[in-house]
């Protein structure tokens, strides 16, 4: 079971390594390269246009033809675009290798979610999601501490590099796993795509997936500017800022540890409204964070993350626990509203305002309270099912 864990685990943080490692380079090639940011951070928009796009690819084709020939697939491509990326010598080339490698990745969130729900139950797959919530969480605190270090001794190329290894070791854990989905559907291609219209009919999975999925919109514009402020703003170098930036994401560790034990004690109910009522405080603590001092953002968006986080990975159970059937599509659906959201926060705190940080808090409290308000309406209008 271990070494199941560990594996969807790997597969579950692909986003966060193939991004977090690289984050410190941005402000490096937008010197390099005299491109303007939000050119540079099309490498990270265009990563999440097709890994979104691509989650809806391939949670039917595991459906149809069972997890791991389109997972082994899509390995098999981020192994290349991550070559590409290594060796792309202006912007617009590792753009191409940017999109390649979100498209290869999608496979590896979107099936990861669907064979946790093949291989677990209930209560135990809560506990397993909290599991990969603690262990994914070690993903961007090194990553970009890791990549720092790689990018100040050598240079950003090896950070493709350690990531075409890393879907190396994927690939090779992949081809020794059996298949774990027992009846692949005999419906052609054209039925299996129809999933994506059934579940947009099932009210509990659709809402609770988007009001949830919202709730992110200020961590993902933070990773679009947090390099950019951090070493342009605050001054720090690669190195530090780092450290800075895994500090932040050691509450992405603590807190599904923190969820664990408090959920022996009080209901999912009040748990979840508690994350999200933490966004939303932590997001006007950012509202009037002094942008002289590193610590004024730093500490507001610890306790953001943090918050989130402790939310994350019950609502993603409970988002499933609403479906019975279609259960790769509503993997990939889950992912893919959640990262499309995400997206569009990039792309909008990427159009040059002058204080991101008053941009940040002003997102994360239009999410937060839409998220709180949706979690209630949600609660009185249907019923849900609670594990």
């Amino acid at each position: 079971m271990k070494k199941k864990i560990a594996l969807l685990a790997l597969l579950a943080a692909f986003p966060p390594l193939s991004t977090d490692m690289y984050l410190a380079a941005i402000p490096l090639l937008v010197q390099s390269w005299q491109q303007p940011l939000a050119v540079v951070n099309l490498t990270l928009i265009g990563f999440f246009v097709t890994y979104c796009g691509f989650l809806l690819f391939y949670g039917p084709l595991s459906d149809r033809y069972g997890r791991r020939p389109p997972l082994l697939a899509g390995i098999g491509l981020y192994i290349f675009a991550s070559l590409l990326c290594a060796l792309a010598d202006n912007v617009f080339l590792l753009i191409v290798g940017r999109i390649l490698q979100g498209a290869g990745a999608a496979s590896a969130s979107a099936i990861s979610f669907a064979i946790c729900k093949d291989l677990f139950e209930g209560s135990l797959r809560q506990r397993v999601f909290l599991q990969l919530g603690v262990i994914v969480a070690a993903a961007p605190m090194l990553a970009p501490i890791i990549g720092g270090w790689i990018i100040v001794s050598l240079s950003w190329h090896w950070v493709f590099v350690l990531q075409a290894m890393m879907g190396t070791i994927a690939a090779t854990g992949v081809w020794c796993m059996h298949e774990t989905l027992e009846k692949p559907s005999t419906d052609n291609l054209r039925r299996v795509f129809k999933s994506y219209v059934r579940l947009l009919g099932n009210k509990q999975f659709f809402l609770l997936t988007v009001a949830l999925a919202i709730l992110g919109t200020p961590f993902f514009a933070f990773i679009a500017v947090s390099s950019d402020i951090y070493i342009n703003l605050f001054g720090y170098s690669a190195r530090e800022y780092g450290f800075f930036f895994a500090g932040n994401a050691s509450a992405f560790m603590l807190a599904p540890l923190v969820f664990s034990r408090t959920a022996r004690h009080l209901p999912l109910t009040l748990l979840l409204p508690v994350s999200y009522l933490g966004v939303l405080l932590a997001s006007f603590l950012l509202l009037f964070a002094d942008t002289s001092h590193a610590f004024t953002l730093a500490v507001p968006m610890w306790f953001l993350t943090f918050f989130f986080a402790f939310g994350r990975p019950p609502g993603n159970n409970l988002i499933l626990e609403q479906v019975d059937e279609d259960v790769g599509a509503a993997s990939s659906l889950m992912v893919f509203v959640f990262f499309v959201t995400g997206s569009c926060s990039m792309w909008f705190i990427s159009l040059g305002w002058q204080n991101t940080v008053l941009v940040m808090g002003v997102l994360g409290v239009c999410s937060a309270g839409l998220t709180l308000a949706g979690w209630f309406a949600i609660q009185y209008l249907l019923t849900l099912r609670i594990p």
